[in-house]
């Protein structure tokens, strides 16, 4: 999708009830995408028939004190005048105006924002809304279809978005349009079902009382996951990977390329449990959503890893559920290729949306 033209098209009806009072000579949002690892900021120029970009770029988020500073050099950076509104999509829960975001030090608020900025118009969404709503901006060539479902599907559908933690997200149904709206359903616990899972289990409530989804379903679960297989699996360790492993910032995408490759087998079975992690969260996510209309595989590890996930072993751990199984084979599923969704969607919402 080309990003510097103005998106007009909305393939999927999200409900946008600002869509028709916008100014004809255009507003100006900053948007941003705020998460642990990385934070996305662009200004769009919204006008009735679309949104345009005017600027973009995207910062490592450990790397600045505040989002206040970021984006102050942002602006500066790019030689920006102040916009009309600022629409963030943070990562954590939004709680009247606020948010600790997950993953990161940065507390935002958006009265905060608004007096340190001298933008008088600042919202906060949660990511995986601000990714539903970028659903709006998406055509076919987007996404990675793992399942094609039932034709002419509908109802209400579901984002699931493993990265740096572990999103998730509803997109409510009312038969005209879609509502996104955002939970905390990466933090319900996990759901252990053989041997080898108890034993995982156990090995990481060793590192935490707790044993989230995420915990099984993120970047570090790989290596969580591996380490696992590794130190109480007793299983091998080749010595020019443990090489790699020191050499390299990021375990988990060394682990899953090679994985990928099949140049270890204890990168594939590292991979092979987290596919099937996946797997059983998508399909435990579409019945609790009831996401006929269909379910997304969002975030930063999906599509560096849809090779893995197009094999028919996502498939089969997807349909091993409790007698719905005609409900799920429904259900289309999609991995989201484009990496600014959360930007689009804030972007959208910010132009648009009601608040």
């Amino acid at each position: 999708m080309d990003t510097t033209g103005t998106i007009s098209q909305l393939p999927i009806p999200l409900a946008l009830p600002r869509r028709n009072a916008v100014p004809a000579t255009g507003i100006r949002v900053l948007a941003g995408d705020i998460g642990g690892t990385k934070t996305n900021l662009a200004v769009y120029q919204v006008m009735p028939e679309g949104i345009k970009l005017l600027q973009g770029a995207r910062y490592p988020s450990a790397e600045y004190q505040s989002l206040i500073i970021l984006i102050k050099h942002f602006l500066a950076e790019n030689n920006l005048r102040l916009p009309d509104r600022i629409s963030l999509g943070v990562a954590g829960p939004v709680l009247n105006g606020k948010v600790d975001i997950t993953n990161l030090t940065w507390v935002l608020d958006q009265a905060e924002i608004a007096r340190d900025t001298g933008v008088k118009e600042v919202v906060l969404i949660n990511d995986l809304e601000a990714m539903a709503y970028g659903l709006a901006a998406l055509q076919a060539e987007d996404f990675i279809t793992i399942h094609g479902g039932k034709e002419g599907a509908v109802g209400n559908m579901a984002i699931i978005a493993p990265g740096t933690g572990l999103g998730e997200a509803g997109l409510y149904w009312n038969g005209k349009a879609y509502f996104p709206f955002p939970t905390e359903g990466g933090h319900c616990d996990f759901s252990p079902r053989t041997d080898l899972d108890m034993e995982l289990c156990k090995y990481l409530q060793q590192q935490g009382e707790v044993v989230s989804w995420e915990k099984v379903i993120a970047g570090p679960a790989i290596t969580s996951i591996y380490t696992f297989l590794r130190d109480v699996k007793k299983r091998e360790e080749p010595a020019w990977l443990a090489e790699q492993l020191a050499k390299e910032k990021d375990d988990s995408a060394v682990i899953s390329q090679n994985a990928l490759h099949n140049k270890a087998a204890i990168c594939v079975e590292t991979m092979d449990l987290f596919v099937r992690y996946i797997a059983r969260e998508t399909a435990n996510l579409v019945l609790k959503m009831k996401a006929t209309g269909g379910i997304f595989l969002g975030g930063g590890i999906p599509p560096k890893i849809a090779p893995l996930l197009l094999q028919e072993a996502f498939y089969r751990h997807y349909m091993d559920c409790d007698r719905m199984q005609h409900l799920l084979e429904g259900v289309p599923i999609r991995i989201i290729k484009n990496d600014k969704t959360g930007l689009l969607g804030a972007a959208f919402y910010g132009a648009y949306g009601e608040w």
